[in-house]
């Protein structure tokens, strides 16, 4: 969080955004993959990414709940360490591994609100890189 919170400070003209998505690969166990994005507007972008190994889970549904709630509680630990550095105002967007076409477009609602409700913005795909791209990068 130290290194993140460097990065911004060391640019202070440049607009940030935090975005932090999740995905997963099932195999023998589940491969959760939670990605922290910083996003400086026009001067490029950094991220952090943290892996959990958990039992398979075979259900979509429970899959996409359980990404959905890990960037959640990883969203809460940046949201209240910026709260404490001073960066309180700096947006959070949660980008969540669903969309509009495919098996995912019935949990979209819950998702969305899920996140929604707990305070951050909420994006899926196709605008969701976060965690279609970034977080599945590492879940190979």
């Amino acid at each position: 969080m130290r290194d993140i919170v460097d990065y911004i400070k060391g640019l202070p003209a440049s607009s940030c955004k935090i975005i932090i998505g999740s995905d997963s690969q099932v195999k023998s166990d589940s491969c959760f993959i939670t990605a922290v994005i910083v996003h400086r507007l026009g001067k490029g972008a950094r991220y952090y990414y943290t892996k959990k190994i958990h039992r398979k889970i075979i259900s979509l549904r429970q899959k996409i709940f359980y990404e959905t709630a890990l960037s959640l509680e990883v969203g809460g630990m940046v949201h209240r360490f910026f709260a404490d550095e001073g960066l309180d105002d700096l947006d959070v967007e949660i980008h969540i591994d669903v969309g509009l076409h495919g098996e995912t477009k019935e949990l979209i609602r819950e998702v969305v609100g899920m996140v929604t409700g707990s305070g951050f913005k909420a994006k899926i795909k196709p605008d969701a890189f976060g965690a279609s791209s970034v977080a599945d990068k590492h879940t190979k």
